[in-house]
């Protein structure tokens, strides 16, 4: 019985390395948002607080930061509007 493989379908707008927001990110942000977007989060915006950068992803309703040295808080206390 052979099993028939189904394409695989990109759901992203953008190739995340061309958004205007993956520029402002740091090296470990790049790297951490990489691994987020394996669990389906994608890059919405980068935040400026205090002089740091702050890199905010979404999927399904849920919520991930990632401080300039690629730390990743995926129960973050930021509100979006």
């Amino acid at each position: 019985m052979q099993t028939q493989m189904k394409p695989v379908l990109e759901r992203r707008r953008e190739v995340p390395e061309q958004s205007v927001w993956w520029n402002k990110l740091s090296l470990a942000q790049k790297f951490s948002a990489s691994s987020l977007g394996k669990f389906g989060y994608e890059l919405t915006f980068v935040r400026n607080e205090n002089g740091h950068s702050l890199a905010v992803l979404q999927c399904s309703g849920g919520v991930a930061v990632i401080a300039e040295d690629g730390d990743i808080d995926t129960s973050p206390t930021i509100v979006i509007r």
